[in-house]
Parts: structure tokens; C-alpha cells; sequence
């Protein structure tokens, strides 16, 4: 083992300081030389065809492989440079081009197959049984059955989705940091609070410049677009936004995701085609709840009969309202946002103004733990003797009633130059249990909040209270894992439209006054969250929910329709079948230019191709779940106890409907998610 390696170092948590761009390869390329050769070994003639040899010992290769990998793709997210991009990409090639091999391992697969013929198959524990189950149907999906030329195409497409998904998020990170408007004058600013122009002062000061700078960063283009009472500012940013990385907009062409769009879908296609599936969607329901493609658009196109009605009276109401008291005889789509908060603030004496000073993010993250600590029983104690990779970013310990570590959470919460936007959760370590060593879960959370400015802590949105509770839920579920297999341990092999469960059902705890009233004081005096403001925020709750709801039944059931029908004789038709979707679902028609989908990651570079419906379908469960703590009690320990040990510490080692009907005692009812939304009839 080469000890001067960061990456092939086996105990202890990551050495972010060390870890350089040229460690990439060699390290990956080490691990999976011994990984072959082991497995090798594990399919050589004779060898024992038990879960130990054959399944234990996969797993103990599969996390060494982690072990390593899961900084680099953390550091790719949250510090790029182009020498990591570059390290990333061909490590990434490899990783890609060894899993189809392995999935393709036909010597592998009869082991496996071996195990689940075995007398004593029944007699194994539930997840021994799912991990090889899961194994099974993953060596299927993996083309195992294919002979040449098919299995090597299958091969070669995999390989080439993987460098086609880095391009795309490259390009939409490129074409995000690429645009900037220097603003000298406060007085173009106008509208835009106080808090938010700090963090454009910040902007300008980290490029060495004075006054300000609007940027594509989320809190810049949302603070400009909710905010700005220049038209034509909110026009430029939302028309450079909403052409990132395409053939429109100020960097046409430049940074342009079109032809890798339509060198994704075809290629999704002709990778389902090969292992007998009709199409991509139909293939990404074999890992997924959903029974069928026809069930989900039953269900999507169920909810858009009940929120469009309520989406068209909420977009007439506002431009009334935009016409009459704004001025504006156009409602444009620069303009929706600020003509909402508008009507918002003169309906609820509401804005996110308003509430911000009652969510300083030091006081958030003291709440959500206490949160945590009292409806699951666990501690968060933070540590300063765990390297980082940003000053920002912070690490904790997980602790048990008993004061017992079981997991750590590292967190990095600010916007900044080279970090990926949006938010996430994703993992460091997986809980592993090898002989007589458990090696404990740990996780990444990742947000973008504005960072903290001159005199004053990072003030959060009550949306970014949600965000951060959201992705929470992710890692109680990665980090409450009670199952010592990590493929089937935590958030892996959960079916993708259930994965969101925890997550969603995290946000509820942001709405309750109980869970408020450990957190939301006033930053300068202390102050909690009046009741007045506490009653005005649940009645603005649900404004504009039906407008909400549209626009991600359009994303999903664009995403779904893209994958479903596609046709190589035609092409991807994005912009047509985008039209065709908005036709059916949308309230709100972009102009012609606007090119959403090229910076469409979650489906073009995440894992929601053909599954961005999952977010909904999660939150019937999630909208249900909650609703049996709410019948109980916000903080009822016996309730948390029993959504820990039915849902959060099983993993993905029994199907979710499972273990939500033993959560809840029932099947989930989706009147639940229309009821959340405030639109249950």
C-alpha cells in the first residue's frame, strides 16, 4: 500500500488537507487492480459459494473502493479546480468502465447465484437476503445476459454516459460563474433588502471590487428576481439564468449542454433497448415503488387536475394585482416573484424580510439538533480535530442516548466561487460491520446559503429553514442506519421514489411552533418569533401552492415523457415536448429563448432521470407520516422511536411500502400530499 497516498490511507476519516489532484488516478487505479484480482479469486473454481465469501467479501471491496472515492467526488462538488475536474473525469471513466465490467461478470453472477440456491438461503437475515436479491437484479439491469457485439456496446455507452453527466454539471458550473454585472451604484439596487445587497458587497469584495456584483449564485439571482424594483435588472438576470449552458443568452453557445442532451436520451435508450426494456423510463422503474410507466402518469396527471384549477385562480388573482397596484400590465416571468412577494407582504403583512432576523443559521443548526435529540434521541457534538476542506465547513459526532458515537455529519452550508449550487446529502462512510469492526456511518451536508457578512451572522429564508432540515432528513437516514450491509444500509437501495421520505418529513418539523421556539429568536435581541408573525407565516403558507405544485409537476412529467418517449428517428425533441408538457400542465409560459432543460442537472447529471416524479411520490409518504405525529405530538418520543426503527434504521433492507405500513398501519393515502399543500378538497 502506498502510504504517501491520502487516498489509499484505510482508517480514520479523510485528510482533505493532503489529497491532490495527482493522487486521483493512482489511487483508483490501485484499488481497482486488487479489486479484480480479488474478485478473481472469489470466482475461481472451487472457491466456497457461501454469503461470506461471496457477498461480505463484495462488500469489504466495494467500500475500500469508497473509502476513497467519496472525497474526491465531495472535493469535485464542493472545490473544484481544473486539475480535479480533469483527475475526476478519468478517474471516474475507470470507476464506470470497471463497474459495467463487474456488472457483466457472468463467473460473479453464477456466484451470486450460488448464494441465493444455497438450503440455508431462507435462514439469512432480511438484508443478506435484499443484498442478494438486489445483486441479482442489478447484474441483470448491468447486461450480464448480453453477448458481443451487444455487451461491449452496453459497455462503451456506460462509460460514455458517465463523461457526458460530468460535462453537463461542468457546463452549468462554467456558465453559472461565467456571468456578473458590477453595480457601482447603490441606487440601481433599489428594493433589494439590506442583508441581500451585503452579500453582493460580499461578491464584489472576494473579485477585488468595489460597490457590488450580481451573480447566477442562487442568492444573488433570488434576491434580484424576489426583490428588485429594476425591471429590466430583474430581466437580464433571470434571461443569463435561465439560458445557462445553452445556444441562448449572453453566453450563447459557449458553454452549450444541446448536444449532450440529445446524446444522453439516445444513449439511455439504446442502453434500455439492450436489456429488453422498451425505453429508459420503463427501465428506471425496475429500481423504483412505481409499478409501471402508466401509474405515474396517472398519478402525475391526477394532481394536475386537482392543482391547476387552484394555479390558474392564484395566477389570475396576481396579475390583477401586478396590473393594478405594480403598474405592470405584462406579468412576465421576471416578474412573478416580485409582484408575489408584493401581494404576499400586502395579503399577510409577510415577507421573507421580515423573518429572516429570527432565523440566524448558528441558532438553525442549534435547533434542528434539538430536534433531533428530541424525537430521536441522538446528540450532535460538534469537533474541531477533524480536517476540513474550507474553514466554513464543520464535522460532528453523532452521539446515542447513551452517549455512545454511532455516526458523523460533516456540514458546509455558504454559497461559494468553484462549489456546485443547490443542495445535498451524500456520503462519506457507510456503516459496515467486518468480524468484530464496525466502522460507522458518516455524511456530507451540503447547502448554499448567503454566507454571514460585516457585522452580522448568515440570516437564513424560512425556505432555507426547509432546505436544511430537508437534507437533515437525508442524513438521518444515512446516519441512523441500523443495517451493517452498506448496500442495502442507509439511503442505498432504497427504491428512488421513497428515498425522499425522511427528507420531506423533516421539513414539517420547520412549520410547528414547538420546533420554532428552540430556534427563532431575534439575531440582535434575542427576541423569539412572535405569535402574530408565527400565525401570519402558516396563513401564507400555502399562497401560491398551486402555482408551486404546477411547476414541479411540469419538470416531472417533462423528465418522465423525455425518457419515455423517446424515438432515435426523431430525436429528443426537448423544446417541443417541453411545449407540449407546459400545454397540459403550466399556468406560466416562458418566452421562446428560455432553455430550462440545459441546466437541468438533477435529470441530465443527478440520479433523477425518468424519476423527478419521486419527489411527489415521496411526499404522499412523507405528507402522511408526519400526519401520525401531528396526531400525537410534535416531539412524541414513541412515535420518533418507532419512524427510526420502521423506516430510518432498515435502509434500504425491505421494500419502503413495507416498512411504511408498519410505520403507519396502513397504505399510504395520497390525500395526505394535497392536504400538506393546503388543496385537499
Amino acid at each position: 500500500m502506498d502510504t504517501h497516498n491520502p487516498l489509499l490511507i484505510e482508517t480514520g476519516l479523510p485528510a482533505f488537507s493532503q489529497i491532490r489532484p495527482e493522487h486521483v488516478g493512482p489511487a483508483i487505479d490501485a484499488i481497482l487492480a486488487d479489486y479484480r484480482a480479488a474478485v478473481d479469486a472469489l470466482c475461481a473454481e472451487g472457491a466456497p459459494r457461501d454469503f461470506a465469501h461471496v457477498m461480505l467479501e463484495q462488500e469489504r471491496l466495494e467500500q475500500r473502493l469508497a473509502r476513497a472515492w467519496a472525497p474526491v467526488g465531495h472535493l469535485h462538488a464542493v472545490q473544484d479546480s481544473p486539475a480535479l475536474r480533469e483527475a475526476y473525469a478519468r478517474a471516474l471513466e475507470a470507476i464506470t468502465d470497471f463497474g459495467t465490467e463487474i456488472g457483466q461478470n457472468r463467473a460473479l453472477y453464477a456466484a451470486v447465484q450460488a448464494v441465493a440456491e444455497r438450503p440455508d438461503f431462507a435462514a439469512l437475515p432480511r438484508a443478506a437476503r435484499t443484498l442478494v436479491e438486489h445483486a441479482l437484479r442489478d447484474f441483470r439491469l448491468a447486461g450480464v445476459a448480453l453477448e458481443e457485439p451487444a455487451r461491449s456496446r452496453f459497455k462503451a455507452i456506460a462509460n460514455e454516459l458517465a463523461r457526458l453527466s460530468t460535462e453537463f454539471s461542468n457546463a452549468v458550473l462554467d456558465a453559472t460563474d461565467a456571468w456578473h454585472e458590477h453595480v457601482t451604484d447603490e441606487r440601481d439596487l433599489a428594493g433589494i433588502p439590506p442583508s441581500a445587497r451585503a452579500v453582493l458587497r460580499q461578491y464584489a469584495k472576494e473579485r477585488d471590487l468595489e460597490g457590488f456584483l450580481v451573480t447566477l449564485k442562487q442568492p444573488s439571482v433570488q434576491a434580484v428576481l424576489t426583490y428588485a424594483d429594476d425591471r429590466a435588472l430583474r430581466e437580464r438576470v433571470y434571461w443569463a439564468y435561465q439560458t445557462r449552458a445553452s445556444d441562448q443568452g449572453p453566453h450563447a453557445g459557449k458553454f452549450d449542454n444541446s448536444a449532450r442532451i440529445e446524446k444522453i436520451l439516445a444513449l439511455r435508450h439504446e442502453a434500455a433497448r439492450l436489456i429488453g426494456y422498451a425505453n429508459a423510463a420503463e427501465e428506471s422503474l425496475a429500481t423504483k415503488m412505481a409499478p409501471s410507466p402508466q401509474a405515474v402518469l396517472d398519478f402525475l396527471r391526477d394532481l394536475v387536475r386537482r392543482a391547476k384549477p387552484v394555479a390558474e385562480r392564484e395566477l389570475a388573482e396576481l396579475r390583477e394585482f401586478a396590473r393594478d397596484e405594480l403598474g405592470l400590465t405584462e406579468l412576465e416571468p421576471w416578474d412573478l416573484a416580485y409582484a408575489a412577494e408584493k401581494l404576499r407582504k400586502r395579503r399577510y403583512d409577510l415577507d421573507e424580510e421580515t423573518l429572516k432576523p429570527y432565523f440566524p443559521l448558528p441558532a438553525v443548526i442549534d435547533g434542528l439538533f434539538g430536534v433531533a435529540r428530541r424525537v430521536f434521541g441522538i446528540d450532535l457534538v460538534p469537533r474541531d480535530d477533524v480536517e476540513v476542506w474550507h474553514p466554513d465547513a464543520r464535522y460532528y459526532d453523532v452521539r446515542d442516548a447513551a452517549g455512545r458515537t454511532i455516526a458523523g455529519c460533516y456540514v458546509d452550508l455558504y454559497a461559494r466561487a468553484g462549489k456546485r449550487g443547490g443542495a445535498w446529502m451524500d456520503v462519506c462512510r457507510a456503516r459496515f460491520r467486518d468480524g468484530d469492526t464496525l466502522e460507522p456511518p458518516v455524511a456530507f451536508l451540503t447547502c448554499n446559503f448567503a454566507p454571514p457578512t460585516e457585522g452580522a451572522p448568515a440570516l437564513l429564508t424560512h425556505d432555507d429553514v426547509l432546505t436544511l432540515f430537508h437534507e437533515f432528513g437525508h442524513g438521518l437516514h444515512h446516519m441512523l442506519t441500523e443495517v451493517d450491509l452498506p448496500s442495502v444500509g442507509g439511503i442505498d437501495g432504497v427504491e428512488w421514489d421513497a428515498v425522499e421520505l425522511p427528507s420531506q418529513f423533516m421539513e414539517n418539523f420547520a412549520w410547528q411552533r414547538e420546533s420554532l421556539d428552540l430556534f427563532a429568536r431575534h439575531w440582535q435581541t434575542g427576541e423569539p418569533l412572535p405569535q402574530a408573525l408565527f400565525e401570519r407565516m402558516h396563513a401564507a403558507r400555502h399562497f401560491h401552492a398551486g402555482l408551486f405544485l404546477v411547476r414541479q409537476l411540469e419538470f416531472a412529467l417533462f423528465d418522465f415523457r423525455l425518457h419515455l418517449e423517446y424515438d432515435p428517428a426523431r430525436g429528443a425533441r426537448v423544446q417541443q415536448l417541453l411545449e407540449e408538457v407546459r400545454r397540459e400542465v403550466a399556468v406560466v409560459h416562458p418566452p421562446a429563448w428560455q432553455r430550462f432543460a440545459h441546466a437541468f442537472t438533477h435529470i441530465f447529471s443527478g440520479g433523477y432521470a425518468a424519476g423527478y416524479y419521486s419527489y411527489l411520490w415521496a411526499e404522499v409518504l412523507s405528507a402522511d407520516a408526519f400526519a401520525k405525529f401531528e396526531e400525537h405530538g410534535t416531539f412524541d418520543r414513541a412515535i420518533g422511536d418507532a419512524f427510526r426503527r420502521s423506516i430510518l434504521a432498515v435502509g434500504g433492507s425491505r421494500p419502503a411500502l413495507e416498512s411504511f405500513v408498519e410505520f403507519r398501519g396502513r397504505q399510504p393515502q395520497a390525500d395526505a400530499l394535497l392536504k400538506s399543500y393546503g388543496l385537499a378538497a
